[in-house]
């Protein structure tokens, strides 16, 4: 295998090695799916429907190779996803938030892609600091730029991307405080069955709902509250629940367990 994008030294394998990071996917499922344009354009299309789970796998997929196989490797599996992106478009049928019916969409606007980007980049950076370990500035600002890279490989440019961490932090409070973003009544459905309601054994049906927890709690408050989930502790009792078992795991789990339970196998193969 040839040299990848990335080394073990860069902050996007340092952190997607986790197995723990994981657990963001789910929450960065949802804050996608509360974009009305993202979700018709890259969420409720062709197969996501009726079969989520194998989309959700390929996406897994997808990311793995960009992170921890080669650049060919890499280069190959994103080139057929931006052809797969150009084939999505449409318009969709309901006024939902500030979007009118009939407003357009496709599957590579650079917005539709940079707020995919964005929820992958804040899901990980949340879920790697509580249950694995904090990361200063200078470390998230070098996962931001890791990151860059990937938007570049999905055919973001620089300019369609926040330069720094800071313009990144400005982005985020711009969308969770402004009028792009809205929960719609499918989105409200239908994303909440395949992130909570998986297809899994009865047996894990209580690390389902442990799982569950973490996302709904991790969730921006607004847009929690625009997904309807209930019932939750109060903010600080929920905010104590998550930390403490968070801080359990970081101190007295992640650094006992041998590299095959808490490194995810690309990580040891790259």
């Amino acid at each position: 295998m040839g040299p990848g994008y990335f080394t073990d030294d860069s902050m996007l394998r340092r952190i997607h090695r986790e197995r723990a990071v994981a657990l963001s996917g789910p929450r960065a499922l949802l804050m996608q799916a509360a974009h009305p344009l993202a979700v018709s354009g890259l969420l409720a299309h062709s197969t996501a429907m009726d079969e989520p789970y194998d989309r959700l796998a390929r996406t897994a997929e997808v990311m793995s190779t960009i992170g921890f196989g080669s650049r060919a490797d890499a280069d190959r599996v994103t080139r057929r996803v931006r052809g797969l992106h150009r084939q999505v478009k449409g318009k969709i049928r309901q006024p939902t938030g500030s979007y009118p019916a009939g407003t357009p969409y496709r599957a590579d606007q650079p917005e539709l892609l940079l707020w995919v980007l964005f929820t992958l980049v804040d899901s990980g950076l949340v879920v790697y600091q509580l249950y694995v370990d904090k990361l200063s500035d200078d470390e998230q600002a070098a996962y931001w730029e890791d990151y860059k890279q990937v938007g570049r490989l999905f055919g973001l440019r620089d300019r369609d991307m926040p330069d720094t961490l800071a313009d990144l932090r400005e982005y985020k409070r711009e969308m969770l405080e402004g009028d792009t973003l809205h929960v719609s009544d499918w989105a409200r459905r239908r994303a909440r069955e395949i992130v909570l309601e998986p297809p899994v054994p009865w047996l894990a049906r209580p690390l389902l709902e442990t799982v569950n927890f973490i996302t709904i709690a991790l969730l921006p408050d607004r847009l929690r509250r625009e997904y309807g989930f209930s019932p939750l502790p109060p903010g600080a009792v929920r905010r104590a629940l998550v930390a403490g078992g968070a801080e359990y795991v970081k101190r007295a789990v992640i650094p006992l367990m041998p590299d095959r339970l808490r490194l995810v196998p690309a990580a040891r193969a790259a």
